[in-house]
């Protein structure tokens, strides 16, 4: 199965555990792109919505794009008061509109899925000249050297998950290479901007949000059982709270 189509397995948990985005970047995004009604907007990859509210708000026509057929139905219903949204059932290389005809396009946590050498070269044929990029990521960072609970889920992951990507909390390499590339394929006047968020959760609670990402809801049954078990009883023996450091990356372009 296409590991994108995972997130349509369990929508309501989706969107119940998903983070959402802090008001500054939205405000950061806003600024840049002087969004307002009249406008084109796209979002590629909306997923249940958690960054769409805000553009909506600015009165654009707003269209956003969904693979997952459950996910595109829970967010058509989610905004179906607000008649300037439309979403598409398909994937963004295969939605078709007309070139120069966008006044900005957006992605959350959902941009890395396209292959790079089609996502950035499409974008930029549908943009309008001086139309905006902005692309941005939510990165958990479950990890503090002085915090013991933090260091057991760690060593819980390096048992069951030791193949899965470490995640580096303050990544400049990754900073670097995201910006050098939207630079590469002709976008100009790159701003990259970071934010910080922290969300605290019980241990049934992280389950919950572990089982909203693909990597975890494709371990073998057995292993993400006993998997799921250890971190809920660590996290219980330290009083059944866990904070989660979220770091936010964003990247604003112009064609």
């Amino acid at each position: 199965m296409d590991k994108r189509l995972a997130f349509n397995e369990d929508v309501e948990n989706y969107d119940k555990r998903r983070p959402t985005y802090c008001d500054d970047l939205f405000k950061d995004v806003l600024a840049y792109s002087q969004l307002e009604q009249g406008k084109k907007a796209l979002e590629v990859g909306i997923g249940t919505g958690q960054a769409t509210r805000p553009f909506l708000e600015t009165g654009c026509e707003l269209t956003a794009i969904e693979l997952g057929r459950d996910l595109a139905e829970y967010s058509k219903l989610k905004f179906q008061e607000y008649k300037n949204f439309r979403v598409c059932n398909t994937s963004f290389e295969e939605y078709e509109c007309p070139n120069n005809s966008i006044d900005i396009i957006y992605s959350a946590t959902a941009f890395h899925w396209i292959p790079e050498n089609i996502g950035y070269p499409k974008v930029l044929k549908l943009l309008k000249s001086g139309g905006i990029l902005a692309l941005f990521w939510n990165r958990p960072f479950v990890a503090r050297v002085n915090d013991e609970l933090h260091q057991n889920i760690q060593s819980i992951y390096q048992r069951y998950r030791p193949s899965s990507t470490k995640i580096i909390e303050h990544d400049t390499e990754r900073y670097k290479n995201i910006s050098k590339t939207i630079q590469a394929y002709g976008f100009r006047e790159v701003v990259f901007k970071l934010y910080h968020l922290t969300r605290t959760f019980s241990s049934s609670d992280y389950i919950s949000l572990l089982n909203t990402y693909s990597d975890h809801r494709s371990l073998p049954p057995a292993t993400k059982e006993l998997f799921e078990s250890e971190i809920k009883e660590a996290i219980v023996r330290f009083g059944d709270v866990l904070n989660v450091y979220d770091t936010i990356d964003l990247y604003l372009a112009r064609k």
